[in-house]
């Protein structure tokens, strides 16, 4: 299995999410809606775990690998979405999401090698990534779902319902990123002696997860104010892109980081 073979999975996986997505609207059968959407989710974890037997190691060492698990949440977070609350419209966000990061990766393909180095080859660094790639799949939905509560909020009030989606997402993303940040310093104990070390990337790490924490806080003490709130979540879900892929471009990452190597 390598790259060049998983448009025959991303394709089919798209298609099924599409079908799923579709049916949302045109049935009253959840469990159609969620054959497809689970049908999609199984081929293209059939790619990835080819891609991890093929490469030898967990393809999460660079960018395009880490958006293949992105491509991958998404889709679960919409699936669960659905399954809980039954909104039907985020299905089409999660695929169409989805559909751009699966678009970037054939679009622009990268040499995927057997190499992992020392630091990587510990047995925290997958959990670490995954429960990472989870938590920032439910938070991208949470800031999906902001952002259109706050363009249409120029024409109509909020809906406290859609608001409480907010909420219940970023509940979700939070607990799941302290949990990926917990796995993460016991990553850095074993690679590098130390739990924390202000490094640039941990930096970042410890600014988005305030962030996602400073909205829990005033939502809770201050919820009537939608639109402050929603403000807020748009702001920490910059700060997770910057954590996610901005550090990289950032001079005292380059110099300093340890977290470079997904950079090669």
């Amino acid at each position: 299995m390598d790259w060049s073979h998983f448009i025959y999975f991303a394709l089919p996986s798209v298609i099924c999410w599409t079908i799923g997505a579709a049916m949302a609207y045109r049935t009253n059968k959840p469990g159609q809606v969620i054959g497809w959407t689970v049908a999609g989710l199984a081929i293209f974890m059939a790619f990835i775990v080819g891609m991890w037997m093929s490469l030898e190691r967990p393809p999460l060492r660079t960018m395009g690998e880490t958006r293949l698990w992105y491509s991958f949440f998404l889709p679960v977070a919409g699936i669960i979405t659905y399954i809980r609350w039954r909104y039907k419209w985020i299905l089409s966000f999660s695929t169409v999401l989805s559909f751009v990061f699966i678009c970037i990766n054939l679009f622009k393909p990268e040499i995927h090698n057997k190499t992992l180095m020392p630091a990587l080859q510990s047995p925290w660094f997958a959990p670490h990534v995954i429960v990472y790639m989870f938590a920032y799949a439910m938070l991208g939905a949470a800031a999906i779902v902001a952002v259109y509560l706050l363009i249409r909020s120029w024409k109509r009030p909020i809906d406290r319902k859609v608001m409480s989606l907010c909420d219940n997402l970023v509940y979700v993303g939070t607990a799941f990123l302290t949990i990926g940040m917990l796995f993460g310093a016991l990553w850095a104990k074993e690679a590098w002696g130390h739990y924390w070390s202000w490094d640039p990337k941990e930096t970042w790490a410890a600014a988005t997860w305030l962030g996602n924490l400073l909205y829990i806080h005033f939502r809770l003490h201050r919820y009537k104010l939608y639109k402050v709130a929603l403000g807020l979540l748009v702001f920490a879900f910059v700060l997770l892109q910057v954590c996610w892929f901005g550090v990289n471009y950032l001079p005292s990452a380059q110099e300093n980081s340890v977290h470079v190597y997904n950079m090669e």
